[in-house]
């Protein structure tokens, strides 16, 4: 179709050559490579309206991408360029789509008139109600795993009934206990006449599959299917797609192999790579002008992202002006690395007019790494905001152990208790703790003090009077121990003796998983508060302390709701948004890439894309941070850096652009300004009597004053005053 249209939308001067290439490729099959703030959403946007232009009915082209927000953004930006006709183009995610479709063709799919979408709370309350009635040890079967498994199964075209073939073939116990649960679970959504949100894209397929008419009315009716962040498609998608494209062959992909982060939640990266295979005849235009970076940011990921085998050659490349030279920092600890992102923030908006605390961003790779960062941005006065989560001391986990330790440092603190009395779960349900809550009243006593006299508190089960009997025995233990035993320590006990970290560990989630590294990051705050507190030869109760310090932290004066803020996230939260200058912290090994030692190549090409999109946030100023030590579970852990800042090449880098006198990155600089008048740099190898060889990969002061920070080779890390150290260089 070689049609012209008028130049009254502004393509030609709106669009790079490629962009126009893309807009313009109007018959058979189209992959996108769209890279890093490479313009896709305006190229798709565009695409449809030319689309309109050439006279394509509206109700014959399908867009899909992966959020409703997304959707409704680029349903609003067609209908603005083209009145009337763009409102009825259909711009869906695959689930809103696939629930239209089964709306319209019940019958077909098997399912009643008026059928209901249950959504994930409906969906582990039902698979909660089928291990019961199956009677199964619900601590063993927790809903979420089984409702993960049981989606992976549906986003992998499984149903119940093909799920349970696979399982006896299998020879795995567990797996075909699991297939009896999503059987039992599968007819209990069918007798309330409902679909799961696995179901919306499984029986779509399977209507498609078996219905020929159904098949060909869809397959024709839609000429123009394009596809956005095709990398994030699971199988089911893959199929989907694949089906509707199969008559018209006019099916458009965007993706990007570099950003391709989600194989945890079911995507798979091959899904882009298959399109060539699958369309032969499809065209590839590659987007690699860059329209948000700094040259400087971009060589920065391109030197990191190049080390993937499976991705398909690009490099992005800018017309932007150059920049500062991206930054690195080794700090001492975790505590040191936030205090110097915070004085980097300060001097920042010192230096820059019109500069904002809304123009900083903090990436990190897990949740519990927040911690630190917003203890010192409280004690700063540095206004942020969490995003994705809620702030670490107010997450559901974290409340509970607080409540623990609430309750033994005051047991009369009934709000606590209650809260903790069946956390991790004991029996105790509404109807019990109503008898407890109303003979509380009627005799005048706390929480705990009725709890000591359930013998006298009528219908309560023999179950729920042996779960208040095993929460007052920990709990007098551990009162009884308060006084010589650490509060970190008994915090460790705590999640250990109740239980609570085990149902957390037979979850098996992604989301237990990032709790149990919250829990174990409550152990080393406390832990680093016995430090710093001991080092003042403090009589102090600690505990006490802990729990008044927490109190003023998360109290309504760290909150001014008509300040700019910070924003905190992880970098899976990241993708999709941009920032004048972001810090990437916790560069170390074992943490980013996260557990390195356990990955698989496929699984450490992904952390190596997830800090590509981390990078390539950054439109003007990027800084990367590591500690050399950092506790875990209230141990202090010595971390070595990176492999990514190897590969990134940002030590050349500083050492080169010998960044500037004043530091930009707190103390400790990765440059050798501080050093440049001696003859020990950064980078350089020394020898120590004591400690052996090692590294200078940090400085602060000069002359008389230097200090050296050196990463030995038997992995420790010194500070050093090179003036009483004797290093020699190697």
């Amino acid at each position: 179709m070689e049609k012209e249209i008028k130049n009254d939308i502004g393509i030609s001067t709106d669009l790079n050559p490629e962009q126009l290439d893309a807009v313009k490729t109007v018959d058979g099959p189209l992959v996108i490579l769209a890279g890093a703030g490479s313009g896709k959403t305006r190229v798709i946007t565009y695409r449809i309206v030319y689309l309109l232009k050439l006279g394509i009915p509206p109700e014959s082209v399908l867009a899909v991408t992966f959020t409703n927000k997304a959707a409704g953004e680029m349903r609003n930006r067609i209908n603005t360029l083209t009145p009337g006709l763009g409102a009825r183009v259909d711009v869906s995610t695959f689930h809103s789509w696939c629930a239209r479709f089964l709306r319209r063709e019940a019958q077909s799919a098997g399912l009643h008139p008026g059928f209901v979408i249950y959504d994930e709370d409906d969906q582990r309350n039902l698979i909660k109600e089928v291990v019961e009635e199956l009677e199964l040890d619900e601590k063993k079967f927790r809903p979420s795993p089984l409702a993960e498994e049981i989606n992976r199964a549906k986003d992998n075209l499984l149903d119940a009934s093909s799920y349970a073939i696979h399982s006896l073939a299998s020879n795995d116990p567990a797996k075909k206990l699991l297939a009896n649960i999503y059987q039992y679970y599968q007819q209990k959504l069918e007798r309330s006449n409902a679909v799961d949100f696995g179901d919306l894209i499984l029986k779509t397929v399977n209507t498609l599959r078996n219905d020929t008419v159904v098949f060909e009315k869809y397959r024709q009716n839609i000429q123009y299917l394009l596809v956005d962040e095709y990398q994030d498609t699971n199988h089911a998608q893959y199929v989907l797609t694949k089906l509707i494209a199969s008559y018209h062959r006019n099916l458009c992909v965007v993706g990007d192999d570099d950003q391709a982060i989600y194989s945890w939640r079911g995507a798979d990266v091959r899904n882009l790579w298959m399109i060539e295979q699958d369309f032969p005849e499809a065209k590839v235009v590659k987007l690699e002008r860059n329209y948000r970076s700094t040259p400087e940011i971009l060589e920065l990921a391109w030197n990191v992202v190049r080390n993937n085998f499976a991705r398909k050659e690009k490099k992005l490349w800018t017309q932007n002006p150059s920049g500062p030279v991206p930054v690195y920092i080794n700090n001492y600890n975790d505590y040191e690395e936030s205090e110097n992102l915070a004085a980097n923030i300060r001097y920042l908006l010192s230096i820059t007019a019109g500069r904002k605390y809304s123009d900083f961003a903090v990436f990190y790779r897990t949740n519990a790494q927040s911690r630190v960062i917003e203890e010192i941005f409280v004690r700063e006065g540095i206004p942020y905001q969490v995003v994705g989560t809620v702030s670490f001391y107010l997450r559901t986990e974290i409340k509970d152990a607080v409540a623990y330790l609430r309750v033994i440092h005051n047991p009369n603190d009934s709000l606590a208790f209650k809260r903790i009395i069946n956390r991790p779960q004991r029996g105790i349900g509404k109807t019990s703790m109503q008898v407890i809550e109303d003979y509380m009243a009627a005799n005048d006593l706390s929480f705990y003090q009725a709890l000591k006299q359930t013998d006298k508190i009528q219908n309560l089960s023999p179950k729920v009077r042996t779960g208040i009997t095993q929460v007052l025995c920990f709990l007098h233990e551990w009162i009884g121990k308060k006084k010589t035993v650490k509060p970190s320590v008994l915090l460790r006990e705590i999640l250990e003796k109740t239980g609570y970290l085990e149902e957390l560990n037979l979850e098996n989630t992604v989301q237990a998983k990032n709790r149990v590294d919250n829990l174990r990051e409550l152990v080393s705050a406390i832990a680093e508060l016995e430090e710093r507190t001991n080092e003042g030869n403090s009589e102090t109760d600690i505990l006490d302390l802990f729990l008044n310090q927490l109190a003023l932290m998360s109290g309504p004066d760290n909150w001014d709701p008509n300040q700019e803020r910070v924003t905190l996230m992880t970098v899976h939260l990241a993708k999709g948004l941009e920032f004048p200058v972001v810090f990437m912290t916790g560069m170390e090994d074992g943490l980013f890439p996260l557990g390195e030692s356990l990955l698989s190549s496929e699984e450490l090409e992904e952390e190596r894309r997830l800090c590509y999109v981390g990078m390539t946030r950054a439109r003007e100023r990027l800084y990367l941070s590591s500690a050399s030590q950092r506790r875990v579970y209230g141990q202090m852990r010595y971390h070595m850096p990176s492999r990514f800042i190897t590969e990134s090449q940002i030590l050349e880098l500083n050492t080169k652009e010998k960044i500037g006198s004043v530091p930009e990155f707190g103390e400790y600089e990765t440059s050798n300004s501080a050093l440049e008048h001696t003859k020990f740099h950064v980078g350089q190898r020394v020898r120590h009597s004591e400690f052996g060889d090692g590294q200078i990969v940090g400085s602060s002061g000069q002359g008389m004053g230097l200090k050296v920070i050196v990463q030995f080779d038997n992995g420790s890390w010194k500070k050093l005053v090179v003036k009483y150290a004797n290093l020699e260089l190697i």
